[in-house]
């Protein structure tokens, strides 16, 4: 493990901002994370985690250590007639995983496809997509507890996971780091086609009875066609979660509101935080190098020169003109450092 100094993290987010971190180092294995945390003094400097970058956004330099994940490896632990059990380390991609358990016929997170960055993050942000979330899969989450100075497992009723959120973003943020994750596989999907325009879609190609890899490669169509590609327009996907309400202020927005789209979440309903953006003209906008996607609002997207601080004023923006409109506060689901 090697300790590098005032490395410019360009490379290593997916909004291509060029600032700085003081240090940073790639751990590829759990020897790595250990020599880190020996390394740096924890009392003197901030730590970040980083693992593929595809859901922060810098407006600065970095005063601290980035820990960048590099592990990599796919074991299988255990399996039945019913199911499989991989452990897959921290730092593979989070999509060449989903293609890997894909080809193998092996269903649960082909719904989950094309999201960036690394297995690692998932857990930590709860991914989801396409009416599926990380947690209907894990079987455990591996860390190593940096204030302990041990390594220990989560199991799913530990992690404390809600929407985009888990014990390892929340209290667990400052001390534990996730090595491994361990997923829990269908042998005999079932598939989850009813959410967006997933089923619409199969039928338009003629596809009737379709497989985990049909769902898989609908779901890449789709987010091709809605989504811009971080390698060619700098960005981190959506921007903002979208908003839990209670059905009493549902009753309210929609009597004001007539139009609005909301989906039953739990005891709640989660509000279509795109059709909030669109609805107060946000849609397409662009100032500068920061601007909004054309075709999906939940985007924020550096068009080539922008800084972390033009996103994050858009961002700034568009809060208060939903709350002002809408009485609905945004909350950013990237990270801002």
């Amino acid at each position: 493990m090697k300790l590098l100094e005032n490395i410019s993290l360009k490379s290593y987010n997916t909004y291509g901002m060029d600032v700085k971190a003081r240090w940073f180092a790639e751990l590829r294995s759990d020897e790595d994370i250990a020599d880190f945390y020996s390394t740096i003094s924890l009392e003197q400097l901030p730590v970040l985690i980083l693992g593929g970058g595809s859901n922060v956004l810098f407006t600065k330099d970095f005063p601290g250590s980035i820990a960048y994940i590099r592990s990599k490896g796919i074991v299988k632990l255990m399996e039945d007639d019913r199911h499989i059990y991989l452990k897959i380390a921290a730092g593979e991609v989070w999509d060449d995983v989903v293609n890997y358990t894909v080809d193998n016929g092996w269903g649960g997170i082909e719904n989950l496809s094309m999201i960036p960055g690394s297995i690692g993050a998932a857990p930590v942000q709860n991914i989801g997509a396409y009416g599926v979330e990380i947690k209907d899969v894990i079987w455990s989450v591996e860390v190593a507890d940096i204030a302990a100075r041990h390594y220990r497992a989560f199991r799913p009723a530990d992690c404390d996971f809600g929407y985009r959120s888990s014990i390892f973003k929340k209290q667990g943020k400052d001390r534990l780091v996730v090595t491994s994750v361990c997923l829990k596989l269908d042998k005999q999907p079932v598939l989850n086609i009813d959410y967006g325009d997933i089923r619409i879609e199969l039928e338009k190609s003629g596809i009737m009875q379709p497989t985990i890899a049909d769902v898989r490669n609908t779901i890449m169509a789709i987010r091709r066609r809605k989504l811009p590609d971080p390698a060619v327009i700098g960005n981190a996907g959506s921007f903002f979660k979208n908003p839990i309400v209670t059905a009493e202020e549902l009753e309210s927005l929609t009597s004001d509101h007539p139009g609005i789209v909301a989906f039953a979440h739990n005891d709640s309903f989660k509000l279509a935080a795109a059709w909030l953006i669109e609805q107060c003209g946000w849609k397409g906008f662009r100032e500068g190098d920061a601007g909004v996607h054309p075709h999906q609002p939940l985007v924020l997207v550096n068009y080539g020169a922008a800084t972390g601080k033009d996103i994050l004023h858009l961002a700034n923006r568009i809060i208060e003109s939903v709350n002002a409109r809408f009485g609905v506060s945004l909350e950013p689901e990237v990270l801002v450092v």
